[in-house]
């Protein structure tokens, strides 16, 4: 901690300086809603409370990254984009392609719900959903909710929602991207859309292999990486009904080193291994409206995800079937959203020698009710889960806004969320039946303030509360050794803060967390989690250039055996230019001070490294 404060105080204070600079050289340009970037606030979440709103408007915290921040970073993954916004801990197992999970506001990995266009990605067997499988050059944006949502979204939404959104059929496009860069990776990417008087058509699709790096540390067999990913959607309108069908997959091999029988029979050692997998998710939707007040919307949907091991007969398969019917009434200065949420989930494994084939039936029924009154915000939302597995779950949120001006908002809310324990904690490797659901409590105040026509500030306080949490209890006895129990607590208080400014010229972003998630049984820190992180992004437009820097800044944290995982600063750096006919060069300098550092003890981590990428645009 002592090591870390005077480095996350001087990247705060740099990166103010930046922004302060950037706020100087803008003033006197033009409006920032008719410049050249979009600020954030500036877009429309359904996330937080399943309606359309100003992410300003929101009751619980948001965060938005667009298209513009997206295709700036050349990211290979959804993780990578998420990882530069404090508060948001990540973990990975190596390279590219590697288990990626993520640590919402310091709650456990399966505490995050992620969707796709509005569909529950996290599979029933091993819960955390597959963010390392998900390209960004399909993703239009995403919408991250702070803060338990079970009350709308049933299990898992206890640190929050993640809403990843595939880019839409808005206006007509057709573009390319083709990419290298080091560790011999090689992308290539098309996007397209039509829109028509009867309907639209998009479509998207992306290539990604790469040979990686060791996975461990003092490994020297690279492991590689491959993705095939893509996704359709179309839409049309008839008799008043407005109604599509999209699809997306991704599929291909991950190369990963484990540990391996020794030739003896008897030790273990390191070895390659790799496993396909295959992720989809299928979704057709209706809406329209009921009467002028009443509007109604039903998706039904199939995820699958196929997890096969190539050197063993090991592998995690789940189908879900979901059927979301939303109703959304507006009666003056209240509106209430009622639904149903339905699935009827299949899981089928085998692990360590532990097979299992489960159906599983949950049913959630919510119900949420908000109101404007002058200054004030009302929002009070409640839902019943009825697990076939666990009986019923209730869960709630109620939070309040007042707006004392137009461009402040203070917010005060509690809510509950709960975790079912998936099937493999349940029957798989150290299973335990007797399970119970993990249950948490959350409190929070905060602000919102848009200081300028161009900045924007938001504050919170939180505090989650987690019991029941399951953990591996350690036996030392065949065959399993241990099994898993609901024995542990968790506290997680927290203190965040964020700043946005935009301009014709000038992008940039400022967030810092100080949490302290902490075991309630033995006083101890959760497991790969920071206590103090702090994020920064400048962008620079002149011209046809833009240059763009992004600052990590994570204190130490803890894994697995008390093993301490020092902190770290990375600096990412960008550069692109606009070229004739349509052209645009990209650049990207991944870790640009080489920094070494670990996510997991043991596993290495991407080094200095250079990509480069040509963007054609032929509409």
């Amino acid at each position: 901690m002592r090591l870390f404060m005077p480095r996350f105080l001087s990247m705060l204070l740099c990166a103010a300086a930046l922004c302060a600079t950037a706020k100087a050289a803008t003033d006197g340009d033009a409006d920032a809603a008719d410049g050249e970037f979009t600020r954030a606030n500036h877009h429309v979440v359904v996330t937080a409370s399943r309606e359309a709103e100003a992410p300003f408007d929101t009751l619980a915290p948001v965060i938005v990254i667009d298209r513009a921040e997206i295709e700036r970073s050349l990211a290979p993954d959804v993780g990578d984009l998420l990882r530069f916004h404090a508060g948001i801990d990540i973990a990975q197992t190596g390279g590219p392609g590697q288990t990626t999970t993520i640590f919402l506001r310091g709650t456990n990995s399966n505490h995050t719900l992620v969707l796709i266009d509005g569909v529950r990605m996290n599979p029933g067997t091993l819960g955390g959903a597959a963010l390392q499988n998900i390209a960004p050059e399909l993703v239009d944006h995403l919408e991250v909710v702070k803060g338990p949502r079970s009350s709308l979204y049933g299990t898992d939404a206890i640190g929050g929602v993640i809403n990843i959104i595939t880019r839409p059929a808005d206006t007509d496009r057709l573009s390319a991207l083709i990419g290298f860069g080091r560790w011999d990776t090689r992308e290539a990417a098309a996007n397209g859309a039509y829109v028509g008087a009867h309907g639209s058509l998009s479509f998207g699709a992306n290539w990604l292999q790469t040979a990686g790096f060791p996975s461990f540390e003092g490994d020297n067999m690279d492991r590689g990486y491959r993705n095939a990913s893509a996704t359709v959607a179309g839409r049309t309108a008839f008799a008043g009904v407005d109604a599509g069908v999209r699809y997306w997959r991704a599929s291909g091999t991950t190369q990963y080193t484990t540990y391996v029988p020794a030739p003896n029979g008897i030790d273990y050692v390191p070895g390659p291994v790799e496993q396909h997998y295959d992720n989809s998710v299928l979704a057709a939707d209706a809406s329209g409206k009921v009467t002028a007040n009443w509007h109604t919307r039903l998706i039904a949907s199939h995820i699958t995800d196929d997890i096969r091991q190539l050197q063993v007969p090991d592998f995690a398969i789940t189908h879900r079937n979901s059927l979301d019917w939303q109703n959304d009434i507006s009666a003056g200065v209240q509106q209430f959203t009622v639904g149903g949420l339905l699935t009827r989930e299949n899981t089928n494994s085998l692990s360590y020698g532990t097979a299992f084939d489960v159906d599983t039936r949950s049913d959630t029924w919510y119900a949420e009710d908000r109101v404007t009154l002058g200054r004030h915000r009302l929002l009070a939302a409640g839902g019943l889960t009825h697990h076939s597995t666990f009986g019923d779950h209730v869960t709630w949120n109620a939070e309040y806004g007042f707006a004392p001006t137009a461009d402040l908002l203070l917010t005060a809310g509690a809510g509950t969320g709960f975790h079912a324990p998936t099937t493999t904690d349940l029957y798989g490797y150290a299973g335990n039946t007797a399970l119970k659901p993990e249950i948490s409590r959350n409190l929070e105040v905060g602000l919102k303030d848009r200081v300028s026509s161009q900045a924007t500030l938001s504050l919170s306080v939180f505090e989650n509360k987690i019991d029941d949490l399951i953990v591996f209890i350690n036996t030392a006895s065949p065959p399993d050794y241990g099994y898993l129990d609901n024995i542990d607590r968790a506290r997680i208080r927290g203190i965040e803060a964020s700043w946005e400014y935009a301009s014709t010229r000038w992008n940039a972003h400022l967030e810092a967390i100080h949490q302290d998630p902490i075991d309630r049984v033995d006083g101890s820190r959760l497991l790969r989690r920071a206590k103090n992180t702090a994020s920064a992004s400048l962008v620079r437009r002149m011209g046809k250039q833009e240059f763009g820097v992004d600052l990590l800044a994570s204190g130490d944290r803890y894994d697995i055996g008390n093993t301490r995982l020092g902190g770290y600063t990375l600096v990412n750096a960008s550069w692109s230019v606009a070229l004739p006919i349509g052209l645009k060069l990209q650049v990207r300098v991944e870790n640009l001070c080489d920094k070494r550092y670990e996510y997991a003890a043991g596993y290495n981590t991407m080094r200095r490294g250079l990509f480069v990428a040509v963007r054609y645009d032929f509409l």
